[in-house]
């Protein structure tokens, strides 16, 4: 458990780090990035959640609650151990600025075989020692996923739900048998989760020895196509062919007058809690093994949540159903022990059993400087996101992945609303950005976090994700020339004029 103060830091995820190999990964730019952070005098690196990401590239819709996505991987990792050659690090010309996650995966998967194939016919006894402990580490989930991965494969990535009858509805005859004819497949996809934990555990410990903590997200549900609902379907509201019955989503908002269909299935919660909530309590002790707070996505899902019918195509119609409430965390720390290092991500639809829960836990809440500027008409002032409404307990963000950039936010923005802005941060709007920046690192909130577009102060072409379309979202990239000393020490002296601090450095 970690000691929380006063700090600030930077929203990034990983894909969106600079380097050859069209995707940002664990390897050298992750710890430049990390190097970047010290100099610059900040505490934490958010990153979204890092599972392997299925159609649409969303890290809300992963192949799995607990592994790894293995496109994270660095290459140059792999040749530094000696399981590729330079020669395999010569890349195809990929797209600069943006990911294409097809022809990344296309060509890291052959990367990863021949990575498999090296490590198979050489690995030392250590190596190997290792991987057995990893396995042990991690048997909660890791069989269950390898076989999950490779059976996608085999059904040339087709969800679950379309796959052979036998095998989708897991007669276990079936499975054996498969999994004996198909050890070798299973073996690889163990092995690049034991490159993934392995290379994470590198870079967060480097971040620890410099005084930078990371945060995790957690989203509340899991994908439909995931080996947790292929492997638990009686935790899960489906029916017998493991279609959902209803999903998940949030009914009209800010972001959509539909509100969001996200498509989830939804949890038997009796069933969890008749289980020990065991499922969660594995979850979220996974996380904490990769980062040091956890950020939960929709936490107001524990309090109730929106349940729509499967078969209706928006968001609009659905019922508030309640959650399991304060139950659910005691379980969880009384299973982890103490405090629970979490972030709850109040946004949305707040009611007052979502505070209530979020207080009696003593979590910090959201707060977001972009919402804090919209509805004029209801009167300046009224927000309790903006600053003068803050509490000590409590993460302010200039916007989230779901927002666009702070450049690009301002641009849109009526007369009276920018006139209301520049009145209350006292400046001509110039630099926005920075004026923002300012702004969340002044607050009383513990927390200060901005997304790297909005330190960059580039426009709305560099938003990660735009809720509500369903293509051309997770691919932006920034260079490496973007992040410099210059830029480091003028984020250094505003974070240290607001009274923030890294953490004391961990030895590693």
């Amino acid at each position: 458990m970690i000691r929380l103060h006063r700090t600030s830091g930077i929203l990034l995820h990983p894909t969106s780090l600079p380097g050859p190999f069209g995707i940002g990964d664990l390897g050298p730019a992750a710890f430049r990035f990390l190097d970047f952070l010290q100099e610059a005098g900040q505490g934490l690196w958010q990153m979204l959640p890092i599972g392997p990401t299925g159609y649409g590239d969303s890290p809300y819709q992963c192949l799995s609650v607990f592994a790894g996505n293995p496109l994270l991987i660095s290459p140059e990792l792999l040749a530094a151990e000696g399981w590729l050659d330079q020669g395999d690090l010569i890349a195809p010309a990929f797209p600069s600025g943006a990911v294409d996650f097809g022809m990344v995966r296309q060509w890291k998967s052959k990367l990863f075989r021949k990575a498999f194939r090296r490590f198979s016919s050489r690995a030392s006894s250590g190596h190997e020692a290792e991987l057995s402990a990893f396995r042990r580490l991690h048997d909660v989930w890791l069989d269950d996923y390898a076989l999950f991965a490779a059976l996608k494969g085999h059904h040339e990535d087709l969800p679950w739900t379309e796959w052979r009858a036998d095998l989708r509805l897991r007669d276990q005859g079936a499975l054996d048998l498969w999994s004996r004819t198909h050890a070798t497949e299973l073996d690889f996809h163990r092995f690049v989760q034991f490159v993934f934990f392995r290379q994470w555990a590198e870079l967060r410990n480097y971040a620890n020895r410099r005084g930078i903590r990371l945060i995790g997200d957690l989203p509340i549900f899991a994908a439909l196509d995931c080996s947790e609902v292929w492997g638990h379907p009686e935790w899960f509201q489906l029916d017998r062919g493991g279609c959902p019955t209803v999903v998940a989503g949030v009914p009209p908002d800010y972001f959509s007058a539909t509100g969001q269909r996200w498509g989830n299935p939804l949890y038997r919660w009796d069933k969890l809690a008749a289980d020990g909530y065991r499922f969660w309590v594995a979850r979220l002790r996974s996380a904490l093994r990769l980062v040091d707070l956890v950020r939960i996505d929709h936490f107001r899902g524990f309090a109730g949540f929106w349940e729509i019918a499967a078969d209706e195509p928006t968001a609009e119609k659905g019922r508030w159903v309640p959650g399991p409430g304060l139950d659910l965390f005691k379980v969880l720390k009384k299973a982890l022990g103490g405090d629970l290092p979490l972030i709850a991500e109040d946004l949305g639809v707040i009611t007052e059993d979502v505070t209530e829960l979020r207080d009696l836990l003593g979590l910090p809440g959201m707060a977001i400087l972009q919402f804090a500027f919209e509805g004029a008409e209801e009167g300046f002032g009224a927000s309790e996101y903006l600053p003068h409404n803050h509490r000590y307990n409590l993460a302010v963000y200039t916007g989230t992945h779901d927002n666009d950039t702070v450049v690009g936010w301002w641009t849109q923005k009526c007369e009276p609303t920018r006139s209301w802005v520049r009145a209350y941060l006292n400046t001509g709007g110039s630099r926005i950005n920075l004026d923002f920046i300012r702004c969340a690192l002044a607050s009383v909130a513990r927390y200060a976090i901005f997304p790297l577009q909005d330190l960059l102060g580039v426009g709305t072409e560099a938003c990660m994700n735009r809720p509500g379309k369903a293509e051309g979202n997770w691919a932006w990239r920034f260079r490496e020339k973007d992040l410099d000393s210059v830029l480091a020490s003028d984020l250094k002296g505003l974070t240290e004029l607001y009274g923030r601090k890294p953490f004391p450095a961990v030895a590693g």
